[in-house]
């Protein structure tokens, strides 16, 4: 391997639609680790960023876990419908190499669901999507609060809030967009004892 702990795209050099298989590898209904509150958690397959010391290499293969199926779909709605969710997260692989999949659902949310958030996790830095293909826009604009940046092993900290190395960043959306420059999320809380869980399942 080289200096680099992972591999860097071109702008626009990966697609959804050439990669994607439309598959994912689980689907965990009512945690608390990925985001804030309750939450849905959609791990979809495939991802190309393959950062030394992911925790879960397994998801890099677009080939690996099951079809994404509509009654997966209809299985995450009605999930996400309970009172005491907060809302539904993606996560990977690279959610923002599944577009396919994951626009349709997303909308579906937006539509039906409006007061549930949306978090999703991304090898790609916010700079980075600015200048991508306009899925990976679509689908940004559609989402509350990302996760940033490809994981540095060389920048590791179990004290980071929802992330595994000091490079990520926890971003609100909306703000971000509509100030023209990245936002972090207000509710920032790096290393506090009320923290509960670290980062070890986010290391894209």
């Amino acid at each position: 391997m080289s200096e680099a702990t992972w591999n860097t795209p071109k702008p626009k050099e990966w697609k959804s639609e050439e990669l994607s298989q439309g598959r994912i590898i689980d689907y965990k209904a009512f945690n608390f680790v990925d985001g804030e509150g309750v939450r849905n958690s959609l791990y979809v397959s495939g991802c190309m960023f393959h950062c030394q010391g992911c925790y879960n290499a397994a998801t890099w293969s677009f080939k690996a876990g099951i079809p994404y199926t509509e009654e997966l779909e209809e299985q995450i709605m009605e999930d996400l419908a309970q009172p005491y969710v907060q809302g539904l997260t993606l996560l990977g692989g690279e959610p923002f190499l599944n577009t396919g999949i994951l626009l349709k659902l997303i909308k579906r949310v937006r539509r039906e669901l409006p007061s549930k958030d949306i978090w999703s996790w991304t090898g790609y830095t916010w700079e980075e999507l600015m200048q991508e293909t306009p899925d990976k826009l679509e689908m940004l604009s559609l989402i509350d609060i990302l996760v940033d940046g490809r994981f540095d092993i060389k920048k590791k900290n179990l004290m980071l809030q929802f992330r595994g190395s000091s490079n990520q960043r926890i971003i609100d959306v909306q703000k971000s967009l509509q100030t023209g420059e990245v936002v972090i999320w207000d509710k920032l809380n790096d290393g506090q004892e009320n923290f509960e869980q670290v980062s070890r399942d986010k290391l894209i």
